[in-house]
């Protein structure tokens, strides 16, 4: 039976193998000063700074009994990420492309890795896109998003 901490570590693994994803932590980053947290998230690419990182926070846990009598948990987790806008750079259409990388590297790895039985869940299947848009992030314009994972496994 899988852990919190396995199934979040197989979750880190599917994001770190898409090429640009940036930095990926396997729970939401705090810091009390806004420059120690932006480093949390800040990643040295062509020469220049720019914020491109992701967390990875547990939602929900619920047990339940299946027709077979089985215990069933089902779990909910919150995959967020973050990269810099720069207009002049089209930095939209690259972040929509890691958006799209992540959807199709969770489709491709429904058990992540063997460790759940499955992240087709309900009528969710994979990842689900719940919100992109701007957001002031340690102070940067950055663009955002939010996803939902669902993964289930049995006791």
């Amino acid at each position: 039976m899988p852990e919190a901490a396995d199934i979040r570590t197989a979750i880190v693994s599917v994001m770190e193998r898409i090429p640009g994803i940036g930095m990926v932590h396997s729970y939401e980053r705090y810091a009390d000063k806004q420059s120690d947290f932006k480093q949390f998230y800040t990643l040295r690419r062509d020469g220049t700074d720019t914020i491109c990182g992701w967390f990875i926070r547990r939602l929900s846990r619920a047990e339940s009994s299946d027709s077979l009598g089985r215990v069933v948990v089902v779990m909910g987790w919150r995959i967020q990420g973050y990269m810099g806008l720069v207009d002049s750079q089209e930095s939209e259409l690259a972040f929509d492309g890691l958006i799209d990388a992540l959807v199709a590297a969770f489709r491709a790895d429904e058990t992540l890795g063997g460790v759940v039985d499955s992240t087709i869940v309900g009528s969710d299947a994979g990842l689900q896109i719940e919100d992109t848009g701007p957001v002031m992030f340690a102070g940067v314009l950055c663009h955002a998003v939010q996803g939902r994972l669902m993964s289930r496994h049995y006791v």
